[in-house]
């Protein structure tokens, strides 16, 4: 019996299988430079979002800082490359395993990005002493004093000293040139650390992350965490070229007393006593605090 044209329509069609639609696929972001999406935050949202989307996912470099960025980056290539070289083959002798290390960071609006820099720790080195430690500070409310100056004996030979001059970050030149840095900004946090922002410190975000900054010319080991925030919120806040500059002159005195900081302490604490202070023992991971 055929169907009358009034049945005809009222059976509903079956689409085409090209044309069923699909099942929504994982809102995890796999491309570096892709937003994280979040599920119950927004179609354009990232790691916690803190304004509008228009405003929150497009934030715009400003050109001045972009041309500044990279005018500078290839003026400096004819020193800083001679110096990765020599730090490379540095670490190459001291300890095994490749001279560069990668590690995934957030960015500008929350983008995660690729960060490069020089290896200063042993290779497979655990991370759980660093994040108990980063945790405890923000916490109790302490100076963001590093684990190089408490005498971390996870670091290479010269390590620390890497560490304190900034030479470990020579890689990060690259980050700049791809447009994933600055020169001047918020350092660049963890994907880990990401929590322990507030939704006014997250502000912080919606300038490029920098080598140096506002913060680490203004007592970088001696400040809290709510201090370091507030540094780089203003800088968010007020950014500008001459900011940047002066930001920039200052950071050599910074280094100096950077690496002042890292030979007195290398002195006071002898190797047994900075194991004995981060409960660091020839035991799995998990046991060692």
């Amino acid at each position: 019996m055929k169907l009358q044209p009034k049945e005809r329509r009222s059976r509903p069609a079956t689409a085409h299988r090209s044309e069923r639609p699909s099942l929504p696929k994982s809102r995890k972001a796999t491309n570096p430079n892709q937003v994280l999406q979040l599920p119950g935050i927004g179609r354009k949202a990232n790691l916690g979002q803190l304004w509008k989307d228009e405003e929150y996912c497009q934030p715009e470099i400003p050109g001045w800082k972009r041309w500044f960025d990279t005018s500078m980056v290839i003026l400096s290539l004819t020193f800083s490359i001679p110096l990765m070289l020599v730090v490379g083959i540095w670490i190459r002798m001291v300890s095994r395993g490749p001279a560069l290390y990668r590690q995934k960071r957030v960015g500008l609006g929350g983008r995660v990005f690729t960060l490069y820099k020089f290896r200063t720790m042993h290779e497979g080195a655990e991370l759980l002493s660093h994040q108990l430690h980063v945790s405890r500070l923000v916490e109790s409310g302490e100076p963001m004093m590093k684990l190089d100056l408490l005498g971390d004996p996870r670091l290479i030979a010269g390590g620390c000293f890497l560490r304190a001059t900034g030479l470990d970050e020579l890689p990060q030149l690259l980050n700049i040139l791809r447009g994933e840095m600055s020169l001047v900004g918020p350092r660049p946090c963890l994907l880990d650390e990401f929590r322990l922002f507030s939704s006014s410190q997250r502000e912080r975000f919606k300038v490029l992350p920098g080598l140096s900054g506002l913060w680490q010319v203004n007592g970088k080991n001696s400040t809290t965490f709510r201090e370091m925030n507030d540094l780089d919120v203003r800088y968010a806040r007020s950014s500008a070229p001459g900011l940047d500059l002066r930001i920039l002159l200052a950071t050599p005195r910074a280094l100096y007393g950077q690496i002042r900081q890292c030979m007195l302490r290398r002195i006071r604490m002898n190797h047994s006593d900075r194991r004995e202070f981060l409960g660091y023992k020839k035991c799995p991971v998990e046991n060692r605090l």
